[in-house]
């Protein structure tokens, strides 16, 4: 298979799945989202959860939408440019794909309607149990397509059978592989995140218009308390992934710290410019030792570097470790704005903080950005192999010509320009309009002989 081949394939899955996971990272924590707010509404019976409920709805009813589009447009490269891979690996990833349609997709299909249509037409009993539903079945979603990329990353529980295709021997070694424990709770958390930054960059949008009201102060605590919380947890759970990763695919975290060479006391390198030809480091800025505390616990273990594989088993080094950086720089900043927003809110001066507030609408994006980042290291870094170790990428690609994938490739870029960026400017539209409220507008906002205006008038 011509290498030209193997990159565009590479790329179209990359493109693809780029864009479909951003959905899938926001809509399993909105939906949770959406579950506390009804719950909270059922419970207090204050109107601003219930705005907000059906404000958000609307959003998460168009990210599903998209998220199950590319995703099916995703799945059929599995056939198209991967089909050595499918018919390989198949016996072993098809079942968890099954799983994640039975438990997850099924339980989302069955509840959604409800959930989106049932508003009006069902008790409000009924209806906070479909929003429950529709939250528990993205989290099997998130479980099962887990288990099936952690299985590619740490593989166990199978055989290679005569004819090279591999034999499931435990399933539930293939689903408990050693990686899924800290790479679904890492997943999420990140989505969780991802839900969070975009509710407070949306509230604190709202506040800087002027729109001070019950919604946007609400989910801008609520968004505070997430990040303030989650955020430092997100980092416990990142260094328990880095462990793993370093005991199963010590390559990966190698080119993600940028260590080439095997030594004890490895550094951890803050910033560089990796030279894959130099097989060295240009303008290394490093704290000594630290490394191999993080993935050791002792910081004069002697950890492996590049040079302790050969050229052709290391993954591109320049994209896994500036990816690593972007996610692990942005996660700081969550977790920086998170205490920065826990402190004003005990101060009692969260809503009027505009150059906080400011901060969190330039961070609305971050964990998508931080989720893609962190998708790219995991992903480039297990490269030479699809199946770390034991299948080479090159040797799963399917015999297409490398026009007909050039081709396709092309397509999508086109069609996901016209009809994503349709959705995302709808979705920023309804975003920047904000929720509805009950409560009425400050004064200065009340158009011209409003009544409220004429009432202040004659005070």
């Amino acid at each position: 298979m011509e290498l030209e081949a193997v990159l565009l394939a590479r790329l179209q899955f990359a493109f693809t799945i780029g864009f479909h996971i951003i959905f899938p990272a926001f809509t399993i924590g909105l939906a949770s989202f959406l579950a506390v707010l009804e719950g909270l509404w059922l419970w207090t019976k204050k109107p601003h959860f219930r705005n907000l409920y059906l404000f958000w709805v609307k959003i998460f009813a168009l990210s599903f939408g998209m998220g199950v589009v590319s995703g099916v447009v995703m799945s059929y490269q599995f056939g198209t440019n991967w089909s050595v891979f499918s018919a390989q690996v198949g016996s072993v990833i098809g079942p968890l794909l099954a799983y994640e349609v039975l438990t997850a997709f099924f339980l989302e299909a069955s509840f959604l309607g409800v959930m989106l249509f049932g508003w009006k037409r069902v008790g409000p009993g009924l209806h906070f149990f479909a929003t429950c539903m529709v939250a528990i079945g993205t989290l099997f979603s998130a479980f099962w397509i887990l288990a099936a990329n952690s299985w590619m990353q740490t593989p166990q529980g199978f055989e290679v059978a005569e004819d090279g295709t591999f034999v499931a021997t435990s399933f539930m070694e293939v689903v408990f592989n050693p990686s899924l424990p800290s790479r679904f709770a890492h997943m999420v958390v990140a989505a969780y995140l991802t839900t969070a930054m975009v509710v407070a960059g949306a509230a604190a949008f709202g506040l800087l218009r002027r729109r001070a009201n019950g919604e946007n102060r609400t989910s801008l605590r609520m968004a505070v308390l997430m990040m303030a919380i989650v955020a430092p947890l997100q980092l416990v759970i990142g260094h328990e992934s880095g462990v793993v990763a370093h005991e199963h695919q010590p390559a990966k975290v190698a080119a993600m710290e940028g260590w080439w060479q095997t030594r004890s006391g490895q550094p951890t390198i803050l910033f560089a410019i990796p030279d894959e030809a130099g097989e060295r480091n240009h303008a290394e800025v490093a704290i000594p030792r630290i490394g191999s505390w993080v993935v050791a616990g002792d910081m004069n273990a002697e950890v492996k570097g590049l040079d302790a594989f050969a050229p052709a088993d290391r993954p591109p080094v320049f994209i896994t470790f500036w990816a690593f950086r972007v996610m692990v720089g942005l996660g700081l900043a969550m977790i920086a704005l998170g205490l920065w927003g826990a402190v004003l809110w005990v101060l009692r001066k969260l809503d009027g903080a505009n150059w906080y507030h400011r901060a969190l609408v330039l961070a609305g994006p971050s964990g998508f950005v931080a989720v893609l980042a962190g998708w790219i290291a995991a992903e480039v870094g297990r490269q030479p192999y699809v199946v770390y170790g034991v299948l080479r990428t090159v040797d799963a690609v399917s015999p297409v010509a490398v026009g007909s994938i050039a081709a396709s490739l092309l397509t999508f870029l086109i069609v996901y320009a016209i009809v994503f960026s349709a959705g995302a400017l709808y979705i920023l539209r309804l975003i920047e309009r904000g929720p509805d409220s009950d409560e009425p507008e400050p004064v200065s906002r009340q158009p011209p002989g409003s009544p409220l205006a004429a009432a202040v008038e004659e005070r």
